[in-house]
């Protein structure tokens, strides 16, 4: 079986564990990096971390981008979400398809 974790402030992660998931708490960016690199390279294949700690790395991140393993999702944390995820989602669809067609002016 494929291997999930979640990487975060443990008071945001903590819960994943409930659920099977490998638990990674972080209290900086350079714990977030390497917690990225150690899972990648333990063959991880789903990696959620929250958003606020996926900004800190966002270089780190990128180097996994173009690879079909891991996939890196930004997750809300503790202080609530803070667009992070959707802003990807919104930069990806216009690279698709050239044009911001998800939302309009007033949404951003």
């Amino acid at each position: 079986m494929a291997k999930i974790a979640a990487i975060g402030p443990k008071e945001a992660v903590l819960a994943f564990k409930a659920l099977g998931l490998e638990v990674v708490p972080v209290a900086t960016p350079s714990e977030a990096a390497r917690a990225v690199h150690e899972l990648a390279e333990s063959g991880a294949a789903v990696i959620f971390i929250t958003e606020r700690e996926a900004g800190q790395i966002e270089e780190t991140i990128s180097r996994y981008k173009t690879s079909p393993t891991p996939a890196i999702i930004p997750i809300p944390g503790a202080e609530g979400a803070l667009g992070l995820g959707m802003a990807a989602v919104r930069k990806n669809v216009e690279k698709a398809v050239g044009a911001d067609i998800l939302f309009d002016e007033r949404e951003r």
